[in-house]
């Protein structure tokens, strides 16, 4: 959302960079790329044909050996993954996750009924859940996220994932979203390929939504949009263009609300791109 932020507890970026465990080992069997830390996203390549698991938890892997998993906002502790090579052979890996610190966000002004809901709209609000819920369902070998990731909008961020956030002075959920701040109808653009699973012009918090499925459960999701220009169902390449930024939804200015998620884990978005988004 964008709106005025008051920090009161932050560490920046650049200080959970350098404490993040960073990975890139070249076992024979087993190759992985990525920050595990709280938020992470790691992409993994293993032998055509292996096996990998998660805790005891099968991954999909692509024909080609890749697969991608990630972490929660507030998953602590060591994570075993497991690779089943072809021949027998078996590597094993334990992931420490590292902790991250967040930012406390206050956001005044927005209307009292989108911060606590009256009954007939909790209703809307459950249903709105179940048709994003179906729409992050989807599971696929497909592996459009193996060709990276690009700022999906130009302008500035106004908010950061897993941020704790304070609603006209009430405590509320964290924010598992990345915002950039943009006039409304600015271009939002796929920032990876995929399939679009929703696209839906009106949903009581987030307005204008899409969700573009990146393929083995990594999707995006795309908030508060005043236009959007796809349909569920097309098929999207990276720089595409899908929407167009708005303030539609639970919103005090026009801005992008971009949020990723790894199966049912929220996932940070801006540790797959580089820097600051594009400037207007």
């Amino acid at each position: 959302m964008a709106k005025r932020i008051n920090t009161v507890a932050a560490a920046s970026r650049a200080a959970i960079l350098l404490c993040a465990l960073l990975v890139s080992s070249s076992l024979s069997a087993l190759h992985l790329e990525g920050e595990i830390v709280q938020g992470g996203i790691v992409f993994g390549q293993v032998e055509p044909g292996s096996e990998v698991s998660l805790d005891g938890r099968n991954v999909m892997v692509s024909d080609d050996g890749n697969f991608v998993i990630g972490f929660g906002r507030d998953e602590t502790g060591t994570r075993k993954l497991v690779v089943s090579e072809p021949s027998g052979a078996s590597t094993s890996k334990d992931l420490p996750i590292v902790k991250r610190e967040y930012r406390i966000e206050r956001v005044d002004g927005l209307p009292p009924k989108t911060v606590t809901p009256d009954p007939e709209s909790l209703e809307r609000i459950r249903n709105d859940a179940r048709m994003v819920g179906s729409a992050r369902a989807r599971r696929d070998e497909r592996t459009d996220y193996a060709k990276g990731f690009t700022w999906p909008a130009s302008g500035r961020i106004s908010g950061v994932y897993g941020s704790q956030r304070v609603l006209n002075g009430e405590p509320r959920r964290p924010h598992f979203g990345l915002d950039i701040a943009a006039p409304t109808g600015e271009a939002v653009y796929a920032p990876a390929g995929g399939i679009i699973t929703m696209a839906h012009p009106d949903l009581y918090y987030s307005g204008g939504t899409i969700v573009l499925d990146h393929g083995q459960g990594l999707s995006s999701s795309f908030l508060h949009l005043s236009k959007v220009t796809v349909k569920e169902g097309d098929i999207v390449k990276q720089g595409d263009k899908i929407g167009e930024i708005g303030a539609t939804g639970r919103a005090t200015g026009p801005h992008l609300d971009w949020r990723m998620n790894w199966l049912n884990k929220r996932v940070d978005p801006q540790v797959l791109v580089k820097g600051d988004p594009p400037a207007l």
